[in-house]
């Protein structure tokens, strides 16, 4: 009977844990090697090396990986018969460079020690990233988000309201090198909205690089992924309370959010929808007053903010009675786009209706073939402007005597709320939610015209039925 020999492991350099961090042990074959590189000798001992310091934890399963990874690279170098030309005495061909190793082999003289290229950094691959991410996102996404909202996380540029200027910070990430040590540690530090996001779009930025061959090793595993990063449950309190934006603090209901205001279906019900018209209407201050056809046209079509914006007469027919939503414009670029769901939505209003009668009365005081809502020299509107009208606006300014002073400019619903008028505040873009809720309230019951609401609105009948209708009190169920 022929006895079988023992199988050997797969590595000789063994993976162990040392007081929360990783590190390796070493043959004893490799003794000579070790002693000559740390100038004393090891007395039959094998060598262990911690690689803690390295970023490499013993609860992390994916750094365990990394460092077998590491370890059977290693051995593969040391017991080649042309070691000598292989093995990296500085050990930063084995992203473990920047030690005291890469000092000592330059002292040494070592055969084997090149000057290895080191990785590319945060701030290359995100650049390389962002040129091709331009093509395959809308335009308004690329710049909010991308150009400014992350790359102001990555570069550490802060605005600094009082210079009205960004200022950067002494070690931003996009410095490191993405198999620096130190860059899980950093990140963790980095204070911006949607930063989940933002981890995700890093580690795509890192495939993208290796996929194109843009970094110096193929040997550099992703520093971005795993739960490390993964963010807490928001709990209520973080929902509600107040956040800094460009280096301004704001309320949470300031936030622009469209995603997270398409959402929230909170609704004025029709007395607050005509006391904020009419207060509008009424409103002492002239710019206010004169975007007061516009807040009754959101009130009255449910259209998203955006795409009320870049409409024109020609947009309207008055012999079919309809309003064609063909477009939107992007809040920061300026710049007419599709629709949101890029849709193109017929909106049918009634012969003697109250949209009807607004859309004229606009008419007649306007251009024929121009905007219908048009603002300074017959530009386009803002958002910001529609803002401070609804909400309010705070200026500071610098007196005589150096001090600050803050004046605050009250919006027409804020003023609504402080008299008691209206029973609390929601955004503009709630007008959208009004206008369904009410429509979909009064056609509860003719299946057709919640299919004409939701046409016209861009949503689905489904939508309506389950998040804006609800289930009817007092309903009760057949049993069968």
């Amino acid at each position: 009977m022929k006895v079988q020999s023992k199988a050997q492991p797969a590595c000789d350099i063994a993976v162990y844990a040392d007081k929360g961090s990783l590190a390796l042990r070493f043959p004893k074959r490799h003794n000579p090697l070790w002693e000559q590189l740390d100038g004393k000798s090891l007395k039959g001992k094998p060598k262990c090396l911690g690689i803690g310091k390295y970023g490499f934890s013993a609860d992390e399963p994916e750094d365990w990986k990394r460092a077998t990874q590491i370890a059977i690279a290693l051995e593969a170098d040391l017991d080649h018969p042309e070691w000598e030309k292989l093995f990296d005495p500085t050990l930063a061909k084995y992203s473990l460079g920047g030690g005291k190793y890469a000092k000592l082999a330059e002292v040494l003289q070592l055969p084997g020690t090149v000057q290895v290229e080191p990785e590319i950094t945060v701030g290359q691959m995100w650049e390389a990233y962002l040129e091709w991410k331009k093509t395959v996102v809308e335009e308004t996404t690329f710049k909010d988000v991308f150009c400014t909202m992350f790359s102001n996380a990555i570069y550490g540029r802060k605005w600094d309201k009082k210079n009205n200027k960004y200022k950067e910070l002494d070690t931003p990430i996009s410095t490191l090198r993405i198999d620096d040590s130190t860059l899980g540690s950093q990140i963790s530090l980095l204070s911006t909205c949607r930063k989940s996001y933002l981890i995700s779009e890093l580690s795509k930025a890192f495939d993208f690089c290796k996929s194109k061959g843009l970094l110096t090793s193929l040997t550099t595993n992703n520093p971005f992924v795993g739960d490390k990063y993964s963010s807490p449950a928001v709990t209520t309190q973080q929902k509600y309370a107040s956040r800094i934006v460009d280096g301004v603090l704001i309320q949470w209901h300031e936030v622009q959010d469209e995603k997270e205001l398409e959402n929230d279906r909170r609704a004025f019900n029709k007395i607050e929808r005509d006391i904020i018209i009419k207060a509008f209407c009424e409103s002492s201050n002239k710019t206010y007053k004169a975007l007061a056809p516009l807040i009754e046209f959101y009130f009255l079509t449910g259209c998203r903010t955006s795409e009320a914006f870049p409409l024109t007469w020609k947009d309207v027919d008055f012999e079919r009675n309809l309003i064609r939503f063909s477009k939107s414009l992007g809040y920061s670029t300026r710049k007419v786009k599709e629709t949101k769901t890029g849709e193109i939505r017929l909106f049918y209003f009634g012969e003697n209706s109250r949209l009807k009668q607004l859309l004229l009365t606009l008419k007649s005081q306007g251009e024929a073939e121009g905007l219908i809502f048009s603002g300074f020299r017959g530009k386009h509107l803002t958002r910001d402007l529609v803002s401070r009208a609804w909400v309010g606006s705070s200026t500071t300014s610098t007196l005589a005597d150096g001090t600050e002073k803050t004046y605050h400019y009250p919006g027409v619903v804020t003023q609504l709320i402080e008299q008691g008028l209206i029973s609390g505040y929601l955004s503009p873009y709630h007008t959208r939610h009004t206008y369904i809720t009410l429509t979909a309230h009064a056609n509860a019951h003719d299946n057709n015209a919640l299919l004409l609401i939701a046409s016209a609105c861009g949503n689905s009948v489904d939508v309506i039925l389950r998040h804006y209708l609800g289930v009817a009190e007092g309903t009760t169920l057949v049993e069968v």
